[in-house]
């Protein structure tokens, strides 16, 4: 790390801290030529994930937005905030380990639809109105139906 009062190259580390959010390091260092000391902060540099819309439109992830679609789904039922806040958790860390730039929304429905499942049904068959855009009460008995399915299979 080069000195910011004489330009050298050379420090020493005295101290490393965690910053109160935790997500960057404060670091105390001494210049080893002038002695002088200065205090660095290090973070880890955030890859903007673009999400591709049904449409071709391209926007930014937003958690706030996953976030208010999951709680809408689980609207009156015995669902936590903690637990959707951990669903969202869960899907953002998954989507930043896959380390692509691009991902369709399609895919981040179909993750949350498969979360939803494993909560609460009721929600997933909300959710899932809405992401699947049922359009008549046929689509929609026709969801359930997999869903009544697939339940007697784990049975």
């Amino acid at each position: 790390m080069k000195c910011p009062y004489c330009e050298n190259d050379d420090s020493k580390v005295i101290d490393s801290r965690h910053t109160e959010d935790g997500h960057a390091i404060r670091r105390r260092r001494e210049c080893e030529a002038c002695g002088r000391r200065f205090t660095t902060y290090e973070k880890v540099e955030e890859m903007i994930l673009m999400v591709i819309k049904r449409d071709g439109r391209r926007e930014a992830f937003d958690r706030n937005k996953l976030l208010n679609g999951i709680i809408r789904a689980c609207e009156k039922r015995p669902v936590s905030l903690a637990e959707m806040e951990k669903i969202v958790e869960e899907i953002e860390r998954g989507l930043n380990n896959m380390m692509e730039k691009e991902v369709e929304s399609t895919f981040i429905g179909e993750l949350v639809m498969e979360r939803l499942k494993e909560v609460d049904e009721v929600a997933y068959v909300r959710f899932a109105s809405v992401y699947r855009q049922f359009t008549d009460i046929n689509t929609f008995v026709s969801e359930i139906e997999k869903l009544l399915t697939n339940k007697k299979k784990t049975d």
